[in-house]
């Protein structure tokens, strides 16, 4: 008997192939085999939404190998991700291979190793239609928002724009934060803080003002802090309360796909989109030396935190092994999954807890291995034993001798570990800074001495722009978006150059981004309303459970949409929105108004204004801060012919002035002219004359090759 095993992607096809063996053919659908055409609606709004599909270009070939080997198999099984989107990969495979849809063809793996595996074989389901239609709603609810909205907004600011239902409402997000930032006021304050020690212990410890005999003081200016000061002249300090406790330290539990996202962003630098990239490969099997072809990781998109009891006693036999039982705690941690998550999977854990970081480490990417090390340290942190600490808050009373009725009060608190617990392994804050820090040993009534007085000026600072690890955490917050979009859903907004980085992390919102939002806002509150996008989430969450029909939460949105989009169409007729970034101070030749940059089929071009009474153009040229070496006129950007940038003289023809090296603002200290930096990192002046270079050296190019030259007709 021969069966047919469909996975997506060629990893996960070589690792099930190994655990199955003789008697199955494993193949790969390279993800989804067909979806709506890009080149039109692909919806029937008028017969309830009808989708229509087409096979996905280039997948022709691979239906057809698909189609043979079903031919001949004895049982087809179904693979693909355990999860809305690979069960409507499954859905399509049935439907172009013709199978039954009564029969029991679809096996899920939220693990990829030999025991997941087989016993998934042996366990197959029907297809389930309403994760299918679930997935189906989902897909038509953002082709029928982006379809229909994306040509209005391209209409209204310029060409080739695009909205979609949930990624307009994470840029609303970025828009808002970077208006409150810009609406924001600081507000001044000053803190006060004694060094102090406790004799004979010669420990220096800092405690903060907070008041005097009449309660609670917020320092607001200069004059404030100096009149405290001069109250404190000759002051002797005593501790006046003093409490000691213990506290309890529990681990973060394991991670689900939005935490997963946030501290490997947070740790490691890696984007959301990079992370389920490197997560994806470790889901799907690496070659790991002396053990072979294994998954290391259970599945990546998940927002549940149960994990199975299987991995929890394998875990704990790991830690009483290398820690000792006292690592362990008195009885298993449970963590509570939030409400509305979806519990299909387990948490991101190693799939086999036992095969450790440093194991693995030589069969890994360098990327690999961080992350899996991570998800690894996590999981085992979460098994193990609260961290102890002693705590000491102690409250600290500073009076002239003269007047112990007048006192002003100063705090200060701190801690020792009494055992580290979890921490050994996977200290949550490792990589903040403290607040806290140890005290010398106090005892109540005890007299203190003073060593300095530091008062310091401060000012309120506005809130900070997200980072994708803050963006990620208010999506789910909100409940918008779901673990598996929240990648997509960033690297959209930044490809279309709606946001930007700013900084390493820090994401900002270009002025398209904003004029975007602001439309939106005011012409459909509700497509950028978090409440709303997030109804629809649960919406989409009832279909998948089976109650609620997916074709009346479609009329439920689209009539109204509809009729919005039409209201807004006519309210707008005839208005365009100009960006600031889209003027220019080149006059037109034919009416002498600033030309403005357009969008076209092929790319950016400068147009008068006054279109259509003035139909006048020009090319778009890019200007750079440098100078042309060879006859000091500007030097501007090109493209070649293979989308290459390069750099040439804006006086070309006349002048042949062309490079590779990027134009700088610096000059060069020789002679003057521009500075170029290049590929390799060296800042040289490109005046032959001259020479001037400094930084790295570049690798030593073949001969023949001009340095100072770029091939324009590459």
């Amino acid at each position: 008997m021969q069966s047919l095993v469909i996975v997506e992607s060629p990893a996960k096809a070589k690792t099930i192939k190994k655990y199955l063996g003789d008697g199955f053919e494993v193949k790969a659908s390279m993800g989804h085999i067909r979806d709506l055409y890009a080149s039109k609606l692909s919806v029937d709004v008028k017969h309830d939404f009808q989708p229509d599909y087409t096979l996905i270009k280039g997948k022709e070939k691979l239906l057809s190998e698909l189609k043979s080997l079903a031919a001949k198999s004895d049982r087809v099984y179904l693979a693909t991700d355990p999860d809305r989107e690979g069960e409507a990969i499954s859905w399509h495979l049935a439907t172009l291979l013709g199978l039954d849809f009564s029969q029991e063809n679809r096996v899920k793996f939220n693990e990829i190793n030999k025991k997941s595996v087989l016993a998934g074989i042996s366990h197959p389901e029907k297809i389930d239609l309403d994760l299918v239609n679930a997935q189906q709603a989902r897909r038509i609810l953002d082709r029928l928002v982006g379809y229909r909205l994306s040509p209005f907004i391209s209409q209204k600011i310029h060409r080739g724009l695009s909205a979609g239902r949930v990624q307009s409402v994470a840029l609303r997000l970025i828009v808002d934060r970077e208006e409150e930032i810009a609406r924001f006021v600081p507000e001044e304050y000053w803190t006060l803080d004694a060094i102090l020690t406790a004799p004979p212990s010669k420990k220096q410890f800092r405690a903060a003002f907070v008041g005097d005999e009449t309660g609670k003081i917020k320092l607001t200016n200069e004059a404030e802090a100096k009149e405290i000061l001069s109250r404190l002249e000759g002051a002797e300090y005593r501790v006046s309360s003093l409490k000691k406790g213990v506290r309890k330290k529990q681990p973060s539990p394991p991670f689900i796909t939005s935490t997963l996202q946030q501290e490997a962003s947070r740790r490691l630098n890696f984007i959301a989109k990079r992370t389920m990239k490197i997560a994806q490969e470790l889901y799907e099997g690496v070659d790991v030396e002396g053990v072979g072809t294994v998954g290391l990781i259970t599945y990546m998109r998940t927002d549940s935190l149960r994990i199975s009891e299987e991995s929890r006693a394998e875990g704990n036999k790991y830690i009483a092994a290398h820690y000792g039982e006292k690592y362990l705690p008195d009885k298993p941690r449970y963590f509570k999954t939030r409400e509305g998550a979806q519990d299909g999977h387990e948490a991101i854990r190693p799939a086999i807890p036992s095969l450790t970081p440093e194991q693995v480490k030589g069969s890994l990417t360098a990327e690999q291995y961080k992350l899996y090390n991570l998800i690894w340290r996590r999981f085992m942190a979460s098994l193990m034993a609260n961290c102890l600490q002693d705590t000491v808050k102690t409250e600290i009373r500073a009076a002239r001798p003269e007047e112990t009725d007048r006192y002003c009060l100063f705090n200060a608190s701190g801690y020792t570990v009494r055992f580290d617990g979890y921490t050994a392994l996977y200290d949550n804050n490792a990589d903040e800074e403290e607040e806290t820090t140890s005290l010398p040993e106090l005892e109540n009534g005890a007299a203190l001495r003073l060593r300095d007085l530091k008062d310091e000026q401060h000012f309120t600072q506005p809130p900070m722009r997200y980072s994708e690890a803050s963006l990620i955490k208010t999506l789910e917050e909100t409940g918008v978006g779901r673990p598996s979009t929240y990648a997509s859903i960033l690297s959209t907004i930044m490809d279309r150059d709606y946001v930007v980085r700013e900084g390493k992390k820090l994401l900002a919102p270009t002025e398209l981004g904003v004029a975007i939002t602001h439309l939106l806002k005011e012409k459909f509150p509700k497509i950028v309303n978090t409440k709303f996008t997030a109804g629809m989430e649960s919406d989409l969450d009832k279909i998948e459970a089976g109650g609620y029909d997916y074709v009346k939460m479609l009329h439920s949105f689209y009539d109204e949409f509809e009729e919005t989009l039409r209201k807004a169409k006519s309210s707008m007729e005839g208005v365009k929105i100009t960006l600031e970034e889209d003027k220019t101070d080149v006059p037109c030749e034919k009416c002498g108004a600033m030309m403005v940059v357009k969008v076209g089929r092929f790319g950016k071009f400068l147009a008068c204004p006054n279109y259509p009474e003035c139909k006048s153009t020009k090319p778009y040229v890019q200007q750079t801060e440098g100078k042309c070496p060879l006859c000091g006129s500007s030097v501007i950007s090109k493209k070649s012919k293979k989308g290459h940038t390069f750099f040439g003289c804006s006086n070309y023809p006349t002048c042949g002035f062309m490079t590779w090296d990027t134009p700088t603002a610096q000059l060069c200290p020789k002679c003057g002219k521009t500075l170029f930096r290049s590929r390799g990192g060296v800042l040289k002046c490109l005046d032959e004359n001259c020479g001037y270079e400094v930084g790295k050296k570049e690798k030593k190019k073949p001969a023949g090759k001009n340095d100072g030259q770029a091939d324009a007709d590459e």
